[in-house]
């Protein structure tokens, strides 16, 4: 399944993120330095199961534009007033649009992601997860798609691809 705790790596030491303030916009900044695309959706209440180990952020705000959780408003890392029950989850799948996987930050780990597929398509630079410039990933990057003949049916295409309909 696509779906879980999100942890990330920072100083040495892997740790959770506690529930406040976590939303949908900081699921997708999760989800997008992931590679995924599809329907980001936040956890909370420790969904996927309580963490162990330190909780590395708190009170982190994105606004969901971001590339990567380090640029989104946060407490400093290790400041937090929070247990393990309020360790942060996300979903979001990027072959049906409901459910997906965060472990860490890509740039990390990146041998513990998920394989992406080619053709694996994703929006960026929108100011919503259904909206934005269209990437495809081929060849092991992403890339953006020429206009040329670009139609109302190319972005339904692209939209059931993304998992809206």
């Amino acid at each position: 399944s696509f779906e879980g705790r999100v942890e990330v790596y920072h100083d040495g030491k892997w740790g959770t993120i506690c529930d406040d303030q976590w939303d949908d916009r900081d699921a997708e900044v999760v989800c997008r330095q992931l590679g995924l695309s599809g329907t980001p959706k936040a956890l909370s209440w420790a969904h996927y199961g309580q963490g162990s180990g330190p909780i590395l952020l708190d009170e982190v705000q994105c606004s969901g534009n971001e590339l990567s959780l380090d640029q989104c408003k946060k407490s400093d890392w290790g400041q937090q007033n929070c247990d393990h029950i309020e360790d942060a989850g996300v979903s979001c799948d990027p072959f049906t649009g409901t459910e997906a996987v965060a472990f860490s930050p890509a740039e990390c780990c990146p041998f513990l992601l998920p394989p992406l597929a080619e053709g694996t398509v994703r929006l960026a630079g929108g100011r919503s997860p259904s909206e934005g410039r269209v990437e495809v990933y081929y060849s092991g990057d992403w890339g953006t798609v020429c206009d040329d003949g670009w139609t109302d049916l190319s972005a339904q295409v692209v939209c059931r691809q993304l998992g809206f309909r």
